[in-house]
């Protein structure tokens, strides 16, 4: 798969963590991605894809795009063959800017794009882009769409700074403390998270340890779960075992056969290390 990214310029910096495009033969019909503090829009410009999310058991039919804010539990995403597509991985705050209604009606509940911006708007942009001269200039395209839409958002200060302190600590942080360093009450904190990000900054700190535990994990080398969960700051390797099936839907064991069978089938691919083959 052709896969071409880069970091936006200021101010889109500071909610996305770059603007990518990709177009190929998916390793697989259909991945798991358990999630992630991060946030996701999608430009379709290929055949419709489905996304499974949380815990529905239907799939969704998705053509002209998706805007996917902080997921809470594992979605599946199918991928169509030869699919093509414009975005952006969005910090977990990064969507607020562009989005006409709270974050928390969202979360885990992915909506067409043009639900958020209008069919008009994204029918031609999905031309612009489709028309443009390669990937870069539809990055240039996508960049200059984002700019023109991004607007002043109350409270983003409070959420980035804040969200910031726990990805640091890999969520290792008191969400008291944070509250109080930053003059709010645990309530305002929380509505403003849930607001812009969609989600509570504990489920926000829940995510990035999750994240920074398993996320690194090298599935080729014997791995002592005990140890794992014991360094993350967990309760116990049961609190641990909760946890992995509350994220992912699996096992540990089963995670690791998964991961393991992604590498052996395609080493190096673009798409290795977090999703999951589904297939």
């Amino acid at each position: 798969m052709e896969y071409v990214s880069r970091v936006p310029r200021p101010p889109l910096d500071g909610l996305i963590d770059d603007l990518y495009y990709l177009q190929g033969e998916p390793p697989y019909t259909r991945l798991t991605l358990p999630p992630s503090p991060s946030a996701l829009l999608i430009v379709n410009l290929g055949a419709p894809f489905r996304i499974r999310a949380g815990t529905d058991i239907e799939t969704a039919e998705y053509a002209d795009g998706c805007v996917i804010t902080m997921p809470t539990r594992a979605y599946e995403f199918g991928y169509p063959p030869g699919t093509r597509s414009v975005g952006g991985h969005f910090k977990p705050w990064g969507l607020a800017p562009f989005l006409p209604i709270p974050a928390t009606e969202l979360c885990d509940r992915p909506v067409t794009i043009e639900q958020v911006w209008g069919r008009p708007a994204i029918a031609e942009l999905r031309d612009r882009l489709a028309t443009a001269a390669g990937p870069h200039e539809m990055l240039t395209l996508l960049e200059e769409e984002l700019m023109r839409r991004l607007r002043e958002t109350t409270g983003l200060g409070l959420v980035r700074h804040t969200s910031n302190v726990i990805a640091a600590t890999s969520g290792a942080v008191a969400i008291g403390d944070l509250s109080k360093a930053a003059g709010v009450s645990s309530t305002h904190l929380a509505q403003r998270f849930k607001e812009l990000i969609g989600i509570t900054p504990k489920r926000l700190a829940r995510t990035h340890r999750f994240t920074a535990t398993v996320f690194p994990i090298n599935p080729a080398e014997p791995i002592d779960w005990g140890d794992l969960a014991g360094g993350a700051g967990y309760f116990d390797q049961a609190h641990f075992g909760h946890e992995f099936r509350a994220f992912t839907g699996l096992t540990p064991t089963r995670y690791i056969e998964v991961r393991r069978r992604f590498l052996h089938e395609h080493p190096g691919h673009v798409l290795d290390g977090w999703p999951l083959p589904a297939d």
